[in-house]
Order: C-alpha cells, then sequence, then structure tokens
C-alpha cells in the first residue's frame, strides 16, 4: 500500500514538474512569437506603417483620436518579417499589427464590392477620420500597386509601406490602395 501511494506521488510530482516547465503556444502564438526570427536563408520583406500626413492635418481629425497620433506619425518603423510561401501585402500586415498589438479593422472580401480586403482602420485612423479623401494605402516598393492588398504576392526584398493619407491627391488618381 505504502509503495502504491509512493509511485503515484512521484508520477504527480513529475507530471506537476513537466507541466509547470512546459510553456504551451497555441499554433498562432508560436508563430507571432518568432515573426522576427531571421536567418541568412529567409525570404523576407520590410513593412512600416506611417500616419504623418495627418501631422498637417489636425484641424481635420475628431480630437478624441488626437492621443493615436504617433508625434512623428509613424505607427511602425521599417521593420524586416519572414516572408512565407503564398504571403500578400495583407498577410504581412495582418501578423505584423498582431504580434505589435496594433488596433486593426479589416472588411473581408465577401463583405464588400471591390471583392479584395479592405483596410478600415490601423490605429484607431479609419477612412474619413481625417475628411472625406481620407484612408489607408499601401505601396510595394515605392509604387502603387493596381489591386488589392490580399491579392498582391509579395518576393523577397519587397518593401511595403502603409501610409494613412489625408488627401487622395497624393497618390495616384482612382485608387484607394487597399
Amino acid at each position: 500500500m505504502k509503495k502504491d501511494i509512493l509511485i503515484i506521488f512521484c508520477v504527480v510530482l513529475v507530471l506537476a514538474v513537466l507541466i509547470m516547465g512546459t510553456d504551451f503556444q497555441s499554433v498562432d502564438e508560436y508563430y507571432l512569437m518568432h515573426l522576427e526570427d531571421i536567418t541568412p536563408n529567409s525570404e523576407t520583406v520590410t513593412l512600416s506603417i506611417r500616419c504623418d500626413s495627418v501631422l498637417t492635418h489636425m484641424d481635420k481629425l475628431d480630437a478624441s483620436l488626437h492621443d493615436y497620433i504617433p508625434s512623428d506619425g509613424v505607427i511602425l518603423q521599417p521593420t524586416q518579417y519572414v516572408l512565407r510561401p503564398g504571403d500578400t501585402a495583407f498577410d504581412v500586415l495582418h501578423r505584423a499589427v498582431r504580434s505589435r498589438k496594433i488596433q486593426f479593422e479589416y472588411q473581408g472580401a465577401d463583405q464588400n464590392l471591390l471583392g479584395s480586403v479592405y483596410v478600415q482602420g490601423i490605429n484607431y485612423l479609419y477612412e474619413f477620420s481625417c475628411g472625406p479623401d481620407s484612408g489607408w494605402i499601401y505601396l510595394v516598393n515605392g509604387e502603387f500597386p493596381s489591386r488589392g492588398c490580399a491579392d498582391y504576392a509579395l518576393q523577397d526584398g519587397d518593401t511595403v509601406e502603409w501610409i494613412y493619407s489625408c488627401e487622395n491627391t497624393q497618390y495616384p488618381q482612382g485608387g484607394d490602395g487597399t
């Protein structure tokens, strides 16, 4: 009887040590923690998020949003991320804002007439937050893509810039970038 109790106690003790010493993570948590584990063989992209145009249009911005505007207009400095097979401009943005805990809201391709994912808001800045022509756009390698962010497949070395524009005239006609 004493042997049985001793064996049960040892098994419980070993299990307790294993459980307490193990860091359980979901697949999402694991990949979000390892976003920046870049090796010399990794394919990468650089991503940045800016809202510096708001700084010259603060009079158009609702006063309740002033606290969300960084003093230099940079929400995310240019940061390298590992490029996974099939990654789009939206995929990398989505991983970046989740890992950095930046507020983010989007509309799925099945929920709008554009037929592509539409970025509604980043860091509490939404379409029309800074006037009737304001909203989020994106550039890849300094150029305005002709398709939605979820349809733009990235390549190794690409630079993706998400920019909050207060005036649609800053960028090519007719595009919202998302």
